[in-house]
């Protein structure tokens, strides 16, 4: 049989599962900060005595590596990377960062879709040496340190017999997928990311080291979880655990486009039913050579409707019947994988430096009319589709759903699926194609969505368009934290929340 990673050709235009996810009034992969801004030797002989780590500044050797980032979009150049190897690192880089009035920027994994780890001109604040775990096994909690990789954790939990929710591409940065929420195959059954946290590790804009828990700055814990890097630098994470899955079963079907809207109703019917062992997803994208679809599907659209269950192989297999009534499939899979295996599945589809856009809506009403939409990706013709972007689903509630909206700074707790409008591609010539594609796909699915998204799928930084993510009552709550932890926004690389005195008033 062959194997589901044979859909990676095929799914070329970002179609995989998972996206560690608004729209600017210009694009954001731009240079904004100051080129030619430099730091004196003295400044960093300073510097260099209060730190343990590695210093780059332009033309060291492996500078030019350390500010390179998922995003092959993203080309941007600071004036300083802090490579930090602990939290007293992070203070002496940040101190250095203000005195200096220079942009700051933190790297943890580098998947921000806009490039959000790098400033032009600044100092980065890298973390990425920082990737130690510890797990207790009999207290079933993980201590994480902030610039650790989803793979680092899978790793060491397994050794356990212990997991935590994470992502679906195993070299994502564990920090940034935490405080915007973070799902995964896992999060209808154990929860998001952010709501397996117990504690985390901070250093705030002032350089002060803090602890947040839901008896320590408890107003800090409520916002970093859902609320993404907006209050400072977080160091580490300290996690709960539960039992790992003997194995998972994934299943993917294949339609062609004639056949999408009923392949698609049927995903639905599944989902409304769905144990949370169950997690269902859907993607539509343009068949590409070299993947699983047959020769003359290639050019064409494909409707790819799919499942994960987390428990009893033959109980999960029961829920393909209700997707197979669709039609024919083109292609099937049925696959059980370890976690860790199922976790590196869209690793090389995911590659970094590919040039990238996504955006994405949460969605709760899936009417025959979003389901259409969906299929049209922003055209009007289902056959010839886009062929510049793709368009995927990923089932929330579970879970989710049981934690209140007010626990957390997570907006996605009502909704039923997260859309994503995402393109990949090499070429620098099409990047106006391939994002004029991809955000005309995202406005024809607006009208459908709450109104909400996903911090991670978040491409604008301005606050109008990130306080309707979240909604007005959790905005203004986020922009108090921000206020009292960030009152000058040191930390506005990010999906930003703006502190209140740097806001337009009406």
């Amino acid at each position: 049989m062959e194997t589901k990673t044979a859909l990676a050709g095929d799914r070329g235009e970002g179609g995989g599962r998972f996206r560690d996810r608004s729209e600017p009034a210009a694009d954001p992969w731009s240079s904004v900060g100051d080129p030619a801004r430099t730091l004196s030797d003295t400044t960093i002989d300073e510097l260099r005595r209060a730190f343990d780590g590695a210093l780059l500044r332009p033309g060291d050797d492996g500078y030019e590596d350390a500010r390179r980032v998922w995003n092959g979009m993203v080309d941007r150049r600071p004036a300083l990377i802090a490579r930090c190897v602990g939290a007293a690192d992070v203070v002496a880089a940040l101190r250095t960062a203000r005195d200096e009035g220079l942009e700051v920027s933190v790297r943890g994994g580098g998947h921000s879709i806009v490039g959000h780890a790098v400033t032009q001109g600044g100092v980065m604040i890298d973390l990425s040496l920082m990737r130690g775990v510890h797990v207790d096994p009999i207290r079933r909690r993980a201590w994480v340190q902030g610039g650790t990789l989803l793979r680092d954790v899978d790793r060491e939990c397994a050794l356990a017999g212990l997991v935590t929710t994470g992502g679906g591409v195993s070299h994502t940065g564990v920090g940034g997928l935490t405080l915007g929420g973070g799902y995964g195959y896992l999060a209808r059954l154990y929860g998001l990311a952010c709501d397996n946290l117990a504690a985390v590790e901070v250093v705030t804009a002032s350089g002060e080291l803090l602890r947040a828990s839901p008896n320590e700055n408890p107003d800090l814990f409520w916002a970093v979880r859902g609320g993404g890097g907006n209050f400072g630098v977080v160091t580490g994470f300290d996690f709960r655990l539960h039992p790992l899955p003997a194995g998972v079963l994934s299943v993917d079907l294949a339609f062609g486009v004639d056949d999408g809207l009923r392949a698609l109703r049927g995903l639905v019917e599944v989902a409304a039913e769905a144990p949370e062992e169950l997690v269902g997803s859907a993607t539509i994208f343009t068949a590409r050579p070299g993947g699983a679809m047959p020769e003359e599907q290639i050019g064409r659209p494909v409707v790819l409707v799919s499942y994960t269950y987390a428990g009893d192989p033959d109980a999960g297999r029961i829920h393909a019947r209700r997707l197979r009534a669709a039609g024919t499939p083109l292609v099937e899979f049925d696959d059980v994988y370890s976690y860790r295996d199922l976790q590196r599945l869209g690793d090389e589809s995911q590659r970094p430096g590919m040039r990238r856009y996504w955006k994405s809506h949460y969605v709760s009403a899936m009417t025959d009319g979003f389901l259409e939409a969906f299929l049209l990706r922003g055209t009007a013709d289902p056959g010839a589709g886009n062929p510049g972007c793709s368009g995927s689903l990923f089932q929330l509630g579970g879970a989710i759903g049981r934690v209140g909206p007010d626990e957390t700074a997570f907006s996605g707790r009502d909704a039923a699926f997260d859309f994503l409008s995402s393109a990949d591609w090499e070429d620098a010539a099409e990047d106006a194609e391939r994002l004029a594609a991809g955000r005309r796909y995202a406005r024809a699915i607006e009208p459908y969505s709450t109104g909400r998204a996903y911090a991670n799928g978040l491409e604008a930084e301005t606050s109008p368009s990130v306080a309707s993510a979240y909604g007005e009552a959790t905005y203004r709550r986020l922009v108090a934290v921000k206020d009292r932890y960030d009152p000058d926004n040191v930390f506005h690389l990010n999906q930003n929340i703006a502190p209140s005195r740097t806001q337009a008033t009406p």
